[in-house]
């Protein structure tokens, strides 16, 4: 374990780490992984400290030169060298990537789009995962790009609305590339790393790839094992980045300080555009602004098998909190505001934590509820002492809203949720999308003409969908992959099934409406996953 600073502590810097320790108690116990934590307010570290093992296999202590993979707090690394190539009048950040990578569909797309997450271009990770392929497999860097050019769909029409993609920020690195000349991670090296003395930190894409200090991922917990966590996948622009609590921030307090060649980057990272009709989009370029108390926030969160962190600024308090975990059931996002409230208590602008939700109150609106138009599908349940959703396969806890709405307290997607009459709930999914939910009753059956084959061009995939007398399942082949355990098909309505992946890390589900001609014969999926909406998989066959 360490901690810092290395000069005598100030006493509230001491009262600080006492209740940090506090919060990971339960990760310094024999044997198990953690997580570093670091805060800085006023260019002063005010705590940097380690709780847990790097490995748990070698004994080796988290400390402040632990090296963890950062996941998608890379995106605004990735945002950064483009936003300089386009100072410099190298990159149109108003052209459409298919302009600089040309194997890709022609789509009304702007890289600033690609930049905010508005672009509406579907998660190569899903496009991938449709076919059966998913994180626990081997990919090649070619793979995952395939995925992107192969891809003819849109979700939603560009800048209309907000929706996490990786997509965006694989093809950013590599049309940074195709600019430059060079490997992405030199390129981030050369313009950043090195300049700013971040020596901790390198892009690697390769799982292989021997990274001196780098902590082991892991799953699990303390209760019922932990194991180490799979995944098969090379990272670029979205998500290649290791680094140090250190790096980070160093990264931070350039946002106050800037030194790099492009003087205002920090403000063209969280420069403001609004979606279409005016709604507003929290996230910016690589990077998304919210809100603690009332005081805003700008920052990014990561999520990378047995990887979690989570980048938080607070500049109106000059507070920087890093919380990076090498365990999957620590929740980054969480501790690291729990700990900005600590060092904020008593400042006159920050406001009282809602109050928590009960169990009480969750119980009428506790089961399951659906909208046939969007489709989507989720249950509200009281879990581990908290009102979790579970949505397309993903849990996430909802929190008190200041005006009284439910909502997920991540921000990489939008869902907020109140009471709107019996058995009905409003669901307010971003730019300005409130629909009507309504409690699900007793399930339909499976349409008994649904068996036969589907198959998606945008992903390469085929579905064989067949009913041997007491389940319905599918059979999936992809790009990249054929066989392997199949998926299951419940009833929904008449008009929608719910089909479930098998996974190691997460069951995802998707839905998928059933497109029938004059006659009334099933002649198309519309898929929607978490990242894709209402892709077309068309009868074949």
């Amino acid at each position: 374990m360490s901690s810092s600073p290395a000069s005598s502590p100030s006493i509230d810097s001491l009262a600080l780490e006492h209740r940090v320790d506090a919060l990971f108690a339960r990760h310094t116990k024999q044997g198990s992984p953690g997580a570093i934590v670091a805060v800085m307010q006023g260019g002063r570290i005010e705590l940097r400290k380690g709780y847990g093992l790097a490995s748990i296999e070698l004994g080796v202590p988290i400390g402040p030169h632990t090296r963890f993979r950062i996941a998608s707090v890379s995106k605004q690394f990735t945002v950064s060298a483009a936003l300089m190539l386009a100072a410099e009048g190298r990159l149109d950040l108003d052209a459409p990537p298919h302009k600089y990578v040309p194997e890709l569909k022609p789509l009304p797309v702007t890289i600033d789009q690609m930049m905010r997450n508005s672009s509406g271009l579907p998660d190569f990770l899903e496009l991938l995962r449709l076919g059966g392929h998913g994180l626990d497999k081997p990919a090649r860097p070619e793979d995952l790009l395939a995925a992107c050019h192969r891809n003819g769909h849109l979700n939603f029409t560009p800048g209309s609305r907000f929706l996490y993609s990786n997509t965006n920020f694989l093809l950013l690195g590599h049309i940074i590339e195709r600019v430059e000349g060079k490997k992405l991670g030199e390129v981030l090296a050369e313009r950043l790393f090195r300049p700013l003395g971040m020596t901790g930190t390198q892009l690697v894409a390769e799982i292989d790839a021997v990274t001196p200090d780098l902590a082991t991922g892991y799953l699990g917990d303390a209760a019922s094992g932990f194991r180490r966590a799979q995944h098969g996948y090379p990272q670029g622009g979205e998500g290649g980045l290791t680094s140090t609590a250190d790096d980070l921030l160093i990264w931070s307090r350039h946002f106050d300080r800037p030194t790099l060649s492009l003087g205002d980057l920090p403000a063209q990272l969280a420069a403001v555009r609004p979606l279409a009709g005016g709604h507003a989009n929290k996230y910016r370029r690589g990077v998304q602004a919210d809100d603690l108390g009332g005081l805003q926030t700008i920052g990014h969160g990561g999520l990378w098998p047995g990887f979690r962190t989570e980048f938080l600024r607070v500049p109106e308090a000059d507070l920087t909190v890093v919380v990076i975990a090498n365990l999957a059931s620590i929740d980054p996002w969480r501790q690291a505001r729990t700990i900005a409230r600590m060092v904020l208590e008593g400042h006159e602008r920050l406001k009282p934590a809602p109050s928590a939700l009960t169990e009480v109150e969750i119980a009428p609106l506790a089961g399951a509820w659906f909208n046939a138009e969007e489709p989507s599908l989720f249950d509200l349940a009281w879990r581990n002492g908290e009102a979790t959703v579970t949505q397309n396969g993903m849990p996430f806890v909802l929190g008190r809203r200041a005006d009284g709405w439910l909502a997920a307290e991540r921000g990489s997607f939008e869902f907020a949720m109140k009471p709107d009459g019996k058995d009905r709930v409003a669901v307010d999914l971003g730019a300005g999308r409130v629909l009507a939910f309504s409690r699900l009753g007793q399930r339909d059956a499976v349409p008994a003409a649904l068996d036969g084959r589907y198959a998606s061009a945008d992903c390469g995939a085929t579905w064989t969908i067949q009913h041997n007398g007491e389940a319905w399942t599918m059979a999936v082949s992809g790009p990249l992959i054929a066989g392997g355990p199949p998926w299951t098909i419940r009833g929904l309505d008449a008009d929608t099934i719910e089909i479930e992946s098998p996974a190691s890390w997460i069951t995802p589900t998707q839905l998928a409406h059933l497109v029938r001609d004059g006659a009334g014969n099933i002649t198309a999926l519309e898929v929607s996953t978490g990242r894709i909406k209402k892709m077309r998989f068309d009868r074949v066959g």
